[in-house]
């Protein structure tokens, strides 16, 4: 996977693509994905909802994704590396050329992420109580 320093993604389109079944649980791997890499993320959804940040993943919506994503590769792509994730040809298209880009089927296939948290190897969480696997949790989401 190419390296950024700034991640685009297309919401709906990685959604449908990959293998998780909820917002909720794509939201949770794509901030898991940029604290790993060090690199600021925003995904952008269709429709209405809360903007919020998670850690480095600022969650976006915006009454046309196609058209934010496109800006915010125009206002970025000058001054960092940034990787658009989309199966969009219409909005790879549009990015301009600084702006790399990545279909969201290879995003998933090279990610490898667990599907879901039920998925998740157990480990040190198995042992926490539920007071401090919750601020842990709150502290991850940058809350």
């Amino acid at each position: 996977m190419p390296d950024a320093s700034l991640y685009l993604f297309d919401g709906y389109n990685l959604l449908h693509a990959g293998p998780h079944d909820e917002r909720r649980e794509l939201i949770d791997a794509l901030a898991s994905f940029v604290a790993t890499t060090g690199a600021r993320g925003i995904v952008v959804f269709d429709g209405a909802g809360a903007d919020a940040q998670i850690g480095a993943l600022a969650v976006r919506f915006a009454p046309d994704a196609d058209t934010m994503l496109e800006r915010l590769a125009a206002e970025h792509r000058e001054r960092e590396r940034v990787l658009l994730i989309s199966s969009d040809t219409t909005v790879l298209g549009t990015a301009g050329r600084q702006v790399a880009n990545l279909s969201s089927q290879t995003f998933f296939r090279d990610l490898d992420l667990p599907a879901t948290t039920r998925d998740v190897p157990r480990g040190l969480g198995d042992r926490l109580d539920a007071e401090t696997r919750e601020r842990l949790e709150r502290l991850r989401r940058g809350q």
